[in-house]
This record gives structure tokens, sequence and C-alpha cells, in this order.
């Protein structure tokens, strides 16, 4: 009888965490399908061909986000160009060069702590550092430096798991055939993670692409149609900031879910993106 009831206790305990559990999931799967579906309902009808290929005319009161996406263009690209090198760089360095284990730790442990400090942080340290400083102003590059901060660790870190998943014995077969170290790393290890790698980079451009706060404070609200050259140079609005500035002091809230529903399509094609790569790259491991 005992037993018996033990078993009873057991399979209603599973049995509930299991419900719970179900309804977890019901409830984040509901609220996802819900958030996207009424951002798409509500900005789709406003996207235009206009919309996305003029800019902003206060004489007519035309409105147009196409400084904004090139804006938007401009900072991830120069984002990229800086945060690549220094975060793969330094995951290399941390995981097959340095031989100073609390060092390793120290700086891991200052990256992760980086990773969790709130944006609107990092924008004044960035409008104070970039821009005052070093007499950037409010641009472009402000911001992109500022971001390049805010996504290091996160480079640095996903690079490291993913040089973490070669096997030690891959290393050492190499060497035992006379490699290098650079060429052991840059022909074995390196192709053997650069699913994890290029996972992570496409992962931190949805971040960039959904910054706002540090960028309100460095790159600015300018809705103004510059190349890449002087675009880097001057302030300008990327597309959160738009949306920012069309809700909110603007109030212009179709233009703003028109903008929330290109950013969320484009947030959902990077997802999609970092998937596919992963797949096929670990396809290519394994063959």
């Amino acid at each position: 009888m005992e037993k018996q009831s033990i078993s009873l206790r057991r399979k209603t305990y599973i049995t509930a965490m299991r419900v719970l559990m179900g309804i977890s999931v019901c409830i984040t799967c509901a609220l996802v399908l819900f958030l996207i579906g009424y951002v798409l309902w509500k900005g789709l009808p406003n996207v235009s061909w206009e919309l996305l290929t003029t800019k902003p005319s206060y004489l007519s009161d035309r409105i147009g986000i196409l400084p904004d996406i090139l804006n938007t263009v401009y900072i991830v690209a120069a984002t990229l160009v800086f945060v690549l090198p220094l975060g793969v760089g330094a995951a290399i360095y941390l995981t097959e060069y340095a031989k100073n284990k609390k060092l390793v730790e120290m700086i891991e442990y200052a990256a992760e702590t980086l990773s969790g400090i709130p944006s609107i942080i990092y924008g004044l340290v960035g409008m104070l550092f970039f821009c005052q400083f070093f007499g950037m102003k409010t641009s472009l590059l402000a911001g992109a430096f500022t971001l390049v901060i805010m996504n290091l660790p996160t480079i640095m870190r996903t690079t490291q798991e993913s040089l973490k998943t070669v096997p030690q014995s891959y290393r050492e077969g190499a060497f035992g055939l006379g490699a290098g170290k650079w060429r052991v790393i840059y022909t074995v290890v390196l192709p053997g993670c650069i699913d994890g790698v290029i996972t992570g980079c496409i992962l931190s451009v949805g971040r960039i692409l959904g910054e706002s706060a540090a960028l309100l404070f460095t790159a600015g609200f300018a809705h103004a149609l510059n190349g890449i050259l002087e675009g880097l140079g001057s302030a300008g609005a990327t597309l959160t900031v738009a949306l920012y500035v069309y809700a909110k002091e603007n109030g212009e809230f179709g233009i703003a879910f028109a903008i929330a529903a290109i950013l969320m399509i484009l947030t959902m094609f990077i997802n999609l993106s970092a998937t596919l790569a992963s797949r096929y790259f670990q396809k290519r491991r394994n063959v």
C-alpha cells in the first residue's frame, strides 16, 4: 500500500509538471504569435513603395524612411568591420594562446558583466567618450563604435564556445604532422567551428538592428540622405531611432508601426539565416 501511494504521488507530480510546462509553452507561443501578428497587422498596410524609397519632406508633409534604412545599413556595416576582427581575434587568443588561466577567467567574467549592462549606459559612455572626448560629435561613426563595445562580449564568448567544441585530438594530430600553431588554427580549428562563429555574428547583427537607446545619445535623430562616407561622419537616425521619433515626438503611429513591421521581418529573416547557416556548416562538417 505504501509503495502504491508513493507511486501514485509520483505519477500525480509528473502529470502536474507536464501540464504546467505545457501551459507555459502555450502562453509563450501565444504571446509571440500575438506580438508578431499585431505588429504586422498594424504595420503592413502602412508600408508603401513611396515610404521605402523617399526621404522626408517637411514642405509637402511627405514621410519617407529611405535615409533611416541607409543609416541602418551604414551603422551595421561599420560595426561589423570593427567588432568581428576584435571579437574573433580575442576569442582565438584566449582559447588557443593564453597560458594564464586566471587572466582568461577574469577577462571572461568581465565580458559576461559587460553583456549584462543596460544599453542606455553604453549610450551615455559613448556620448562622453566618442562624441566629446574624441571630437566625433553626434555621428553614425560614434554610434558604431558604441555598438562595437556592446557587441564585443557577445562575439567573443560565442566564438570561444565554438572553439572549445573542436576536439583536442584534431589539434594534436595536426601538430604531429608538423603544422605550426597558426596553421593548425587556420586550417583545422576554425573550419571545425565556423558554424558557431557565423551564427554568433548573424545574431549580433540582429542586436545591432534592434538597438535604439545607445544610438539616441551617439548617432542622433537626423533623417538626411547621405553617402556612406559622409553619412558615417554626420548624425543620422536608424530604423529603431526613427520608430521612437515618429511615435513619441511626432505622433505618427502608422509610420511607427510600419517601421516596426519592417524590423520584425528583418529580425525573423536574420534568425532564420542564423539557423540555416548553422545547419549548412554542420552538414559540411559531418560529410
